[in-house]
């Protein structure tokens, strides 16, 4: 083994690096609109806000308005943990937007919590964003030079220092004139005064949806189940290119800048990131998972005695590769769902146990049985390794492991924490080394054709994670803290 090799079985051998969190490459971000005349808009973001949950937990935030001012509340940790009677008492508006993050683009500092608020010429502002700009760096430079200081390391301050900035009559051309210069992932809500817009990139990589509210007026998410959370009806996906704004009871849609041909819609969506009730891409994600599952099965034509995802994500892959082999579903592992939000550290001897502490395995439902054990992704080993140590301690005679995706070989510039090329496993080393490395009896990958074909279309998916091929120019996209080491002086 090279140098890269042996340090990543280091990594899975002691967890130093992730001992409480799984592999999965980490969400992007979650974002979320309301304009609800005659409502308490805050509590109403705070489930939306709900969720969106899985799709950032380092830290949340709501900014309202009531028609004549905004005021904003975040902080670092989950919804729950930020958010509390007495502050959500304080945020009084029928307007509001929200955002729980996950670190895609900056580290996880207080200072890049969003939304994001400023005064401007316009009026005040509030943004959240969901995705990463590739074209950050030059973008940064070119304001910096026109004497514009920075209070974080966040893509999204760009973003909005530009709308601070920029030409145009209305908001609507605010935008559009800030959509031509912006190259990468960026699904946007916006609070001024009166309104919110809402902005999805003309790629289209990440989702977002628009439904009208029971009451009054309308609201905007990264997925439809927050909408259905919401109780909206009329759901429909923002379009690329689309900026809305939710106004009083209207709701206005324009087309900002034309879509792009083709269009380059994150597949990592329907594998992993999106909660299984939600519609992506017109098509509901939870069936499509089962069609990962029954390809997977179609190409592997395994034989075994049971079939076991690992909770939660891999359920519905699972159930298909089930039906189709016809080879028997069952529970392996439950998974302790609180463990990674508790403020207690644990003491090293229970950190070395890593993912130990958040799977237990159903003993008897694996001993002396050929299992096949279904996962969304592997990335980096150290927890795919010690889930196949944990079904053969618990009498497994086999563990055949069976990804729902193709190898992970290329990081991600568009919003997806997937790590770094030194990082990713499948990019170090052969099929064969990573099967020995978790200790698996075989290994197994779903193929890129198969993979297309059960998200429903050959085209219009980002794959670059599995491929290399870029949808857009990535030159100068570099890692998602590499503003860190300026940020002292651009606050002075």
């Amino acid at each position: 083994m090279n140098f890269i090799q042996n340090d990543l079985v280091t990594k899975l051998q002691t967890n130093e690096r992730y001992p409480l969190t799984d592999e999965h490459p980490h969400e992007e971000c979650g974002i979320l609109g309301i304009c609800a005349p005659g409502e308490d808009v805050s509590r109403l973001a705070y489930f939306g806000l709900y969720a969106l949950q899985h799709r950032g937990q380092e830290a949340a935030g709501i900014a309202v308005s009531d028609g004549q001012k905004l005021d904003m509340y975040k902080d670092v940790g989950l919804v729950s943990r930020v958010f509390n009677p007495s502050n959500l008492a304080d945020l009084n508006g029928f307007l509001g937007i929200g955002h729980v993050r996950y670190s895609t683009f900056g580290s996880s500092m207080i200072s890049n919590v969003q939304p994001f608020m400023i005064d401007t010429r316009f009026g005040t502002i509030a943004l959240g964003h969901n995705g990463n700009l590739v074209n950050a760096g030059k973008l940064r430079r070119e304001l910096m030079e026109n004497g514009i200081g920075f209070s974080s390391t966040s893509d999204t301050e760009v973003m909005t220092m530009m709308l601070a900035g920029a030409d145009g009559e209305d908001w609507f051309e605010h935008i559009r004139s800030c959509m031509r210069k912006w190259q990468g992932a960026y699904c946007l809500v916006i609070l001024t005064r009166e309104s919110i817009y809402a902005v999805r990139d003309p790629w289209g990589f990440r989702p977002l949806s628009t439904g009208k509210l029971p009451g009054k007026g309308h609201a905007v998410a990264s997925e439809s189940g927050a909408l259905r959370t919401l109780g909206c009806t009329a759901i429909r996906e923002v379009q690329p290119g689309e900026i809305l704004r939710l106004s009083g009871e209207d709701l206005t849609i324009r087309q900002g800048i034309p879509p792009a041909e083709p269009a380059a819609l994150c597949i990592f969506e329907n594998v992993y990131f999106s909660r299984p009730d939600s519609n992506w891409d017109g098509m509901n994600v939870h069936q499509i998972r089962q069609r990962l599952g029954e390809q997977l099965a179609r190409e592997t034509r395994l034989t075994a005695d049971e079939v076991i995802p690992v909770p939660d994500s891999s359920i519905p892959a699972a159930i298909g590769y089930a039906r189709a082999s016809g080879i028997p579903y069952n529970d392996g592992f439950i998974k302790n769902r609180y463990i990674g939000r508790t403020f207690i550290e644990p003491t090293d001897s229970l950190r070395k146990l890593g993912v130990a502490l958040k799977f237990n395995v159903i003993n008897e439902n694996v001993e002396g049985k050929r299992i096949i054990l279904i996962d969304d992704s592997l990335v980096r080993g150290n927890t795919t390794g010690a889930l196949v140590g944990l079904l053969k301690e618990g009498g497994a005679r086999e563990v055949h492991v069976c990804i729902t995706c193709p190898p992970i070989r290329h990081p991600c510039f568009m919003g997806v924490d997937m790590g770094t090329y030194e990082e990713l496993l499948a990019h170090n080393m052969s099929e064969e080394q990573i099967r020995d490395m978790i200790g698996a009896d075989s290994l197994y990958y779903l193929s890129l054709d198969g993979l297309l074909k059960a998200a429903g279309r050959p085209t219009g998916y980002c794959t670059a994670c599995y491929t290399g091929n870029y949808p857009i120019d990535i030159n100068g996209a570099l890692s998602k803290t590499r503003f860190e080491g300026s940020r002292v002086s651009n606050c002075g």
